[in-house]
C-alpha cells in the first residue's frame, strides 16, 4: 500500500485570484500536521484490497433505475465515463466531444472491455467513484485527505506560488507533471501521451510526494462550493473533520453530492484547463467514475 509521509503543521495562503473564480478568495489557512501517501493508489494496490475483501466498484454495478427512469435498459449496464482524444480541432465548450459512456469500463477495464491493466499494475488505479475511495482508505486504516490538507501537502513547502514548483509552468522547457503537452483534445505530444504515468515518473516535491500535480486528479473529502468558504481566525483543519464545504454540494437539478477533486491531471492543457497547480480545484459528482481521476490516502498524525 506504499508508504507515507508526516507533513508538519503550519499556515499557508491557500487559493489563487490568478485563474479560476471558484479558487477565490485567497485566505491563510492552517493545516494540522498529518500523513498522506507518497504516491497515488496504484492498480497493484487496489488489486490487493478487491481481493482481500470481493469490494466491487461503482463502475462495475449496474445503474438504479429508480435514479435514471428516463434510461432505456440497455443504458443501465455497468460502465464508466472514457476520454476517447478527437481527429482535429473541436468546439473547446463542448465536453462530450472528448468524453464518451462506454459500457464495461472499470478499473480493471480503464477504456473498455478490450483494455486491461496487467502491464499498468504500477500506474494509477482509475474508475474509482467517491465511494470506491472512501472504501480502500477505511480497508486501509487511513481516510480521504481534505482540501486544505491536499493543496498544502502539493506546495511542498513553496506557499503562494503558481505552481508546485515555481511560477512557471515549463521551467527550462520541461514537464515537471504529467500534463497535456500540446493541442488539446487531439495534439498530445507529452512523454506518456494520453494516459497516466506509471507512480514516480517525474520528480517529488519539496516534501517528497510525487504526481501531486497531473497525472491523475484526486478525490478530497470535501464538498464543493462554487467559492472557498473562510474559516474563522482560530480554526485550523484538523483533517479528521470531513466535508468542510458543505454548502451547494449538489449539481442544480441533481441530488448527487459532488466533492473537490485537486491536483489536475494528464489531461489539463494550458489551452484548455490550467489546472495542473496547487490551487487548482474542481467539482465532480460522487458517483462518476472516469479515466482520469484516482485518489491518495491521508492519516491524522
Amino acid at each position: 500500500m506504499g508508504d507515507m509521509v508526516r507533513i508538519p503543521g503550519g499556515r499557508f495562503r491557500m487559493g489563487s485570484a490568478e485563474f479560476y473564480p471558484d479558487e477565490q478568495p485567497v485566505h491563510e489557512r492552517e493545516v494540522a500536521g498529518f500523513l498522506i501517501d507518497r504516491h497515488t493508489v496504484t492498480n497493484a494496490d487496489f488489486a490487493a484490497f478487491v481481493e482481500a475483501t470481493g469490494y466491487l466498484t461503482v463502475a462495475e454495478r449496474p445503474l438504479d433505475a429508480g435514479l435514471f427512469p428516463e434510461l432505456p435498459e440497455e443504458d443501465l449496464r455497468p460502465g464508466a465515463m472514457v476520454f476517447t482524444a478527437t481527429a482535429g480541432p473541436v468546439d473547446l465548450t463542448d465536453w462530450r466531444q472528448w468524453w464518451r459512456w462506454e459500457p464495461g469500463a472499470s478499473w480493471r477495464h480503464p477504456e473498455g472491455v478490450d483494455s486491461v491493466i496487467h502491464d499498468r499494475m504500477d500506474r494509477p488505479v482509475v474508475q474509482v467513484a467517491y465511494e470506491d475511495a472512501t472504501a480502500y482508505a477505511a480497508w486501509a486504516g487511513k481516510r480521504l485527505p481534505t482540501e486544505a490538507e491536499h493543496e498544502y501537502a502539493a506546495r511542498g513547502g513553496i506557499d503562494g506560488a503558481r505552481f508546485a514548483w515555481g511560477e512557471e509552468a515549463y521551467p527550462g522547457g520541461e514537464a515537471q507533471a504529467n500534463s497535456w503537452i500540446g493541442r488539446f483534445p487531439w495534439d498530445n505530444r507529452g512523454r506518456f501521451g494520453a494516459t497516466p504515468a506509471p507512480v514516480g515518473s517525474y520528480p517529488a516535491n519539496g516534501y517528497g510526494l510525487f504526481d501531486m500535480i497531473g497525472n491523475v486528479w484526486e478525490w478530497t473529502s470535501d464538498y464543493y462550493a462554487p467559492r472557498h468558504t473562510v474559516p474563522g481566525a482560530h480554526a485550523p483543519d484538523r483533517g479528521a473533520r470531513a466535508d468542510l464545504f458543505a454548502a451547494s454540494s449538489a449539481e442544480p437539478g441533481s441530488a448527487t453530492p459532488r466533492r473537490v477533486l485537486k491536483g489536475g491531471s494528464y489531461l489539463c492543457s494550458p489551452d484548455y484547463c490550467l489546472r495542473f497547480r496547487p490551487a487548482a480545484r474542481s467539482p465532480q459528482a460522487e458517483d462518476t467514475a472516469t479515466t482520469h481521476i484516482g485518489f491518495r490516502c491521508a492519516a491524522d498524525a
